[in-house]
């Protein structure tokens, strides 16, 4: 269990979270093992069949406090919030957009591209980074086809033509990855494409802990701003699917969590222990994978930054509320064109 930026992230399974007095008490087989004043947290990160006493459900609800459930994995599998909030006039602009097929593909050309762009830039620096001539070319290749595909992005008629174009470039960006890594740590990391439901490897587990992650934080930041994250643009809309956050989540897969990624695994802060493997090929980050990652994410957003767009100064931690308030002023139509996410 960790508390970290006001967040109360519980990652021991079955553990039990009541209220006692103003503070909330996590207790462990009977035991309490930690207590924390309410006024203290501003939301519940709970992974793996953690439990919350009525009294605290209800109270988190009066306060607004959010409570996300996530499974061992790190899949979201629900978020409870308190009565709805937002301004009604910004999501009737979305619910509008969303029935302009003109407007619903220039958004998702948008995010596409910032996607392309930000996983491009990723493995030019690893291409920069390498000694060895044959792993550079193969980079240096790939980055090619990326800057490719991007330009093909105006030219695509349709979603289902986008889409095309992301998934393509998407296998090979994941194809050339692992050239990211050293080369010390790839046997422990085994990675040729990408797999989730379960993830069947060290590396696909791990990023698709820090994918959930990141979608967390787009989700609360479209609705801190008073957007649906139900209702997407490039993703298809789905009972109970946050597209909306999933699109914002493509301009961060790169920068926030491949990145992270490769970093704990080229420094050695995740090792071959903090896996455990499951009957039937999956893998899955332990109690301890998860604590180290869990942390390092965090330190992560709280670097500064000059946002691109803005020229402004920054907490990465705070990017995706940026993005989704530039999408707003795009709703409301305060600005011609929205603006992708581009990491330097």
């Amino acid at each position: 269990m960790t508390v970290l930026q006001n967040t109360l992230y519980i990652t021991t399974p079955d553990a039990y979270l009541r209220l006692e007095g103003e503070t909330v008490c996590v207790m462990i087989e009977d035991e309490k093992r930690l207590q924390v004043p309410l006024h203290y947290l501003s939301a519940f990160v709970l992974f793996d069949h953690v439990m919350l006493s009525p009294a605290l459900l209800g109270r988190c609800a009066e306060d607004g406090r959010s409570v996300v459930w996530l499974s061992r994995s790190g899949r979201f599998q629900a978020r409870m919030e308190g009565p709805v909030s937002g301004n009604i006039l910004l999501r009737q602009a979305q619910y509008r957009a969303a029935d302009d097929n003109a407007q619903t593909l220039n958004i998702a050309r948008a995010v596409v591209a910032g996607k392309l762009r930000n996983s491009r830039q990723l493995l030019l620096r690893g291409a920069r980074e390498t000694e060895n001539a044959e792993e550079k070319d193969a980079l240096v290749r790939v980055v090619k086809v990326l800057a490719n595909q991007i330009r093909k992005i105006p030219s695509a008629s349709d979603l289902d033509a986008l889409r095309g174009f992301e998934g393509d470039a998407a296998r090979m960006y994941f194809e050339v990855l692992p050239l990211v890594m050293k080369a010390q740590v790839r046997m422990d990391f085994p990675f040729d494409s990408r797999n989730r439901r379960p993830p069947r490897d060290r590396f696909n587990a791990l990023i698709s802990f820090l994918y959930a992650l990141v979608l967390s934080d787009c989700r609360a930041a479209l609705e801190s701003v008073g957007l649906d994250p139900q209702l997407g643009f490039l993703h298809a809309v789905r009972p109970g699917r946050p597209a909306l956050a999933l699109d914002l989540l493509e301009e961060f897969r790169a920068p926030l969590a491949d990145r992270l990624a490769l970093t704990l695994i080229n420094r050695g802060q995740l090792q071959a222990r903090d896996f455990d493997e499951r009957e039937g090929g999956a893998v899955l980050l332990n109690d301890a994978g998860r604590k180290t990652v869990i942390a390092a994410y965090q330190t992560r957003k709280q670097e500064s930054i000059v946002h691109p767009l803005l020229q402004q100064n920054s907490l990465i931690g705070l990017l995706p509320h940026l993005q989704a308030r530039l999408l707003a002023r795009y709703l409301r139509q305060d600005v011609k064109h929205y603006v992708p996410y581009l990491h330097r």
